[in-house]
């Protein structure tokens, strides 16, 4: 069965893209047939696979608005994952979806007959909670939040709790929150200490074990169009992101099975979406 994963955080900078790169590359490189979707027109998931958003014929514009199938546009990566690619183009479909009937469904109703080949559909979310994200929400089994462990991070992640919340509950109810992912992780800031120790406590094994740290190589290689694990596969940023790929990979084959045997992390969820906010005895 497929799994369909929407990596969003409304905060640019925080590590979004990256994490859709590299946990794609990562997946496929396990060995599962992995579909990479950049729903950012900025493209830059797209340049960071290394296809150049400029020269596409065909672009998930087609697939959303003018409906060209899936395989007729989706390029294979190097790094062994297909990719669904973005440009431009993109902003306008964002303003016909507004005038659609059904437009927070679209890609639900597309992926429910398209996505079959693959084992796992990233979605590579815009910075914002817009149609566009809302679409991948409804088309979703999970969400995985990056997000970099600092103050105003905590007041974004509010937001999209809400979202979340209010689309359980007008179309897709099954969504799971699949993880917050710690994300340029520097263990020597004390800041950064503090906001980790809040959200283990709040939301437990909702927090990958994973944490991505501040990697110079991890912050070169989409210029090079390649993920971390192509340019640099003994980096700390990559090694990171083969771990992230291991432990969400055990915990799909655990939730298939009905088990659930890795020990939790202390804490709970909130209750009414509430984040915990920074200064609070979080040890």
């Amino acid at each position: 069965m497929t799994r369909i994963i929407a990596v969003a955080n409304q905060k640019g900078g925080v590590g979004k893209t990256t994490t859709s790169v590299n946990l794609s590359a990562s997946l496929a490189m396990s060995g599962g047939r992995v579909l990479l979707i950049d729903l950012d027109p900025q493209g830059n998931a797209t340049m960071g696979s290394g296809i150049d958003k400029n020269e596409v014929a065909l672009s998930i514009y087609d697939w959303l608005l003018e409906d060209v199938p899936l395989r007729d546009i989706v390029q294979k990566c190097s790094g062994s994952f297909e990719l669904l690619p973005s440009n431009l183009d993109l902003t306008a479909a964002e303003v016909n979806l507004l005038q659609a009937d059904g437009r927070e469904f679209q890609m639900r109703e597309k992926l429910a007959t398209q996505a079959s080949p693959y084992d796992y559909v990233i979605i590579d979310c815009p910075p914002s909670l817009s149609i566009l994200t809302v679409n991948a929400l409804m088309a979703a089994n999970g969400v995985l939040i990056p997000m970099q462990c600092e103050y105003y991070a905590l007041e974004g992640l509010s937001a999209l709790l809400e979202t979340i919340e209010g689309v359980r509950g007008h179309g897709n109810p099954d969504l799971q929150i699949e993880g917050i992912l710690r994300t340029m992780y520097d263990p020597r800031n004390g800041l950064t200490r503090d906001v980790s120790r809040q959200l283990i406590r709040y939301f437990g094994d909702e927090v990958f074990r994973t944490v991505v740290p501040r990697n110079v190589r991890l912050a070169e290689a989409p210029s090079h169009g390649l993920p971390a694990i192509l340019y640099d596969r003994t980096s700390r940023g990559a090694v990171a992101y083969m771990a992230l790929a291991g432990e969400l990979r055990q915990k799909h084959q655990q939730e298939t099975i009905g088990g659930d045997d890795i020990d939790t992390v202390a804490g709970g969820p909130p209750e009414s979406g509430e984040v915990p906010t920074v200064g609070q005895d979080g040890s």
